[in-house]
């Protein structure tokens, strides 16, 4: 066997997504050879499309014969191969759902050169060299309940040029036996479970994300995020993205004793548990978050990177989430205000006053931009199925800051009424009277928003946005 030592270390990207070939260093001499297999640090800042995939098993194949023939397997796992003797060709074919489905990619590997083999995509080699030791590292336990997918070896379709001719080697019966491509049923993605799939972002990310068969959506009778025993809820290896939109968002109640403990469970106890289930599993956090983590006295739009500075219960358990959230490896902290979707809320308030011949008094020295839930799950959806990095991406309308009472203003004129009725009043004042306990509310609640605009999300305009849901009704 002859090895080319002294490679750098490279990625090569290869025709089905997310499957990459690596070039390893191998030290040798006289003695023998030497090399860092798998080196986490290295390999994943050699490139972009190899993940720190967690690995948790390594496995090792003996072949004793020139044409051993295995495969072709899909397993719902990313596996990582590469040889520590002898000399394979490989053949891999994507069996995921999607555009690149059928798509085939084959390379020979010895001891210097290495595949990142991702989940889904099937996986088959033919043994070159007598005494020929197939690695590999996967990220998950074998289940005898695991979604496998299988190819013909054979299948015209695919039409692999294998070295030795498949009626020259040894196959296994069962791999002889594997369906056509056009039989094949692809493997579908990793699931998605979204919590609070009852409230009006939970019902925005069910129009938006739609009803599949790998995406879960879970209210509180489903799934009790603050049950002692939610890690053995799911078999969470299971999932790859966790859509976090279940939150106690009474801001008033929160200041009550019964209120606050409510919060903490909701919005920081059941957020740690999640974020220790998906740091544990390597899934995708999204969390969503406030303006209420600030204090609202800065001036000007608040950045992703601003220091917390809550003003009420709801606040500082909303901070509390975020900063557990901020350190799982894979994470989305989608921040967010004033948010308007289906059920009660300002809007539908404000339109109800205006139709039965109310004058209200606004609040009109609290400065923001609404958000409707739909640009919320859009946006969700984007950083999901796209390649923004994890961190911190603030979410709400475009458009020039307003107070609630222009707000309120522009409603009874979209609905044909005088918004001269609408008389602005400070917060003070509007609270003067309360006989129950009112949280502090942040003045400025303008967040900046180009940094997620900036990795190709569209955010809706406000009042266009406005606009177009009055008209709903």
């Amino acid at each position: 066997m002859s090895i080319d030592f002294g490679k750098a270390l490279s990625v090569r990207e290869t025709p089905i997504p997310g499957l990459v070939v690596l070039d390893l260093p191998v030290h040798g001499d006289a003695r023998g050879w030497f090399k860092e297999n798998w080196q986490r640090e290295k390999m994943t800042a050699a490139g972009v499309d190899l993940p720190d995939f967690g690995p948790v098993q390594n496995n090792i194949s003996f072949n004793d014969a020139v044409g051993t023939t295995r495969g072709i397997h899909a397993e719902p796992w990313d596996k990582y191969v590469s040889v520590a003797t002898g000399r394979i060709f490989g053949a891999w074919v994507d069996l995921r759902e999607g555009d690149s489905f059928g798509a085939v990619f084959t390379t020979e590997l010895d001891p210097s050169t290495a595949i990142f083999v991702p989940r889904g995509v099937g996986n088959s080699y033919q043994t070159l060299e007598p005494d020929t030791a197939y690695t590999y590292l996967v990220n998950d336990h074998w289940s005898p309940d695991a979604t496998y997918t299988f190819l013909n070896l054979a299948d015209e379709t695919a039409a692999i040029d294998w070295p030795i001719p498949l009626d020259d080697v040894e196959i296994s019966a069962k791999d002889k036996n594997h369906p056509r491509l056009a039989d094949v049923v692809p493997m579908p993605p990793k699931k998605i479970l979204v919590t609070g799939a009852n409230g009006q972002l939970g019902r925005a990310l069910r129009e938006e994300f739609g009803d599949h068969p790998w995406i879960e959506y879970a209210t509180r009778a489903h799934l009790d995020l603050t049950s002692p025993d939610l890690d053995a809820a799911r078999r969470w290896r299971d999932y790859g993205t966790i859509i976090n939109a279940a939150a106690y968002t009474k801001v008033d109640v929160a200041e009550t004793p019964e209120g606050r403990t409510e919060a903490w469970a909701a919005n920081v106890t059941a957020v740690a548990a999640l974020a220790r289930i998906a740091t544990a599993n390597g899934i995708t956090l999204v969390h969503v978050s406030s303006d209420y983590v600030f204090d609202g006295t800065k001036d000007g739009a608040y950045g992703t990177d601003e220091p917390y500075a809550p003003l009420g219960v709801y606040g500082q358990t909303k901070a509390a989430g975020d900063a557990i959230v901020s350190v799982v490896p894979r994470h989305y902290i989608v921040r967010t205000s004033w948010v308007i979707g289906e059920g009660a809320n300002f809007v539908r308030t404000m339109a109800s006053l205006a139709e039965r011949g109310i004058d209200p008094r606004v609040v009109d020295d609290q400065v923001g931009r609404l958000t409707f839930t739909s640009d919320i799950a859009a946006t969700i959806h984007g950083l999901v199925r796209g390649a923004a990095a994890f961190g911190v991406y603030n979410v709400t309308g475009q458009g020039a800051p307003t107070s609630w009472c222009d707000i309120a203003r522009q409603v009874y004129e979209l609905t044909g009424h005088d918004p001269a009725r609408v008389t602005g009043v400070s917060t003070e004042e509007y609270f003067a009277g309360a006989t129950s306990p009112v949280a502090p509310r942040p003045h400025n609640s303008v967040l900046d928003t180009t940094g997620t605009t900036a990795v190709g999300i569209a955010l809706g305009d406000a009042t266009e946005s406005l606009r177009a849901y009055l008209a709903r009704g």
